[in-house]
């Protein structure tokens, strides 16, 4: 599995594609969720995503403050379906988090989790910060992160 982290403009179209491609197949197809996912934020963070025999396989955006929310926020966060449950997207996670502070500093980071995935991002150290609100009809929640401990 080769990770890989750059900014927007370094992506190649092959990496682009493979990025959209997997964020599709999963927010769009699986959850059945049709919503407009280039919202003019990828252009400004930075992407790290995981490819493994070719395949794309995870990844996530790091949003940099003032962008999603007043802190740097980690979103677009995503694993594979054939990929899931093999702790990937543990690794992204921890990975994500590490490039955020790389970036902008052991600042908090804030969230916008699928409900369903509150716990997962708990393990983290994240905190629901918010009240359950609807997001292209899926139960989200504010989460932040203060005092990150690996």
């Amino acid at each position: 599995m080769d990770w890989v982290y750059k900014k927007f403009e370094e992506l190649s179209p092959d990496e682009l594609y493979g990025i959209l491609q997997l964020r599709s197949a999963v927010f769009v197809v699986e959850q059945n969720c049709v919503f407009l996912d280039q919202d003019d934020k990828d252009q400004l963070c930075h992407h790290l995503f995981c490819i493994d025999n070719g395949k794309f396989i995870a990844c996530s955006r790091i949003v940099p403050p003032g962008i999603s929310y007043g802190e740097t926020s980690i979103g677009r966060v995503v694993t594979s379906t054939t990929r899931r449950n093999e702790g990937i997207g543990k690794i992204l996670m921890e990975k994500s988090i590490e490039a955020a502070y790389d970036l902008h500093g052991q600042s908090p980071l804030r969230i916008g989790a699928q409900l369903y995935l509150k716990r997962f991002y708990e393990s983290f150290g994240f905190e629901q910060s918010g009240e359950v609100y609807i997001e292209d009809d899926i139960p989200h929640i504010e989460m932040v992160l203060r005092n990150h401990v690996k």
